[in-house]
């Protein structure tokens, strides 16, 4: 069985849970009904800095996923300290500390989990 076809079935796994369980102010779906790329919201949490916000974000994968993490940038401005410029994300999960077993619900929560609670020992922004 070819990668590709093994990182469409996940794909379309990830998309079916997204759809069926409630996950509080996150929403993603296929760009184009192209699984390989996603378009997803991020509700800024309450009593942050960010309550109130709604973020975008884009979502590619590869052909080896989820044997590897997908690409994931805020496509809006984002002042955040975990946050490039270009709106890459220094998060674990999306680099070294990357699971197969993590899929898109996963990486969305702990984007906005990192929305409530920034990581200042990895900052990407340093302003």
């Amino acid at each position: 069985m070819s990668n590709s076809n093994t990182s469409q079935r996940r794909l379309y796994k990830d998309l079916q849970k997204i759809r069926s369980e409630e996950l509080p102010g996150i929403n993603a779906t296929p760009i184009d009904n192209d699984m390989r790329v996603w378009n997803a919201l991020i509700d800024g949490p309450a009593d942050t800095c960010y309550e109130d916000g709604l973020f975008t974000l884009r979502l590619e994968f590869s052909d080896t996923y989820p044997l590897t993490p997908p690409n994931v940038r805020f496509t809006c401005k984002m002042f955040h300290p975990n946050v490039y410029a270009d709106g890459s994300i220094c998060l674990d999960i999306l680099q070294r500390n990357w699971s197969p077993t993590y899929d898109v619900c996963a990486v969305l929560t702990s984007i906005r989990s990192l929305l409530n609670d920034p990581n200042p020992n990895s900052p990407a922004n340093n302003e």
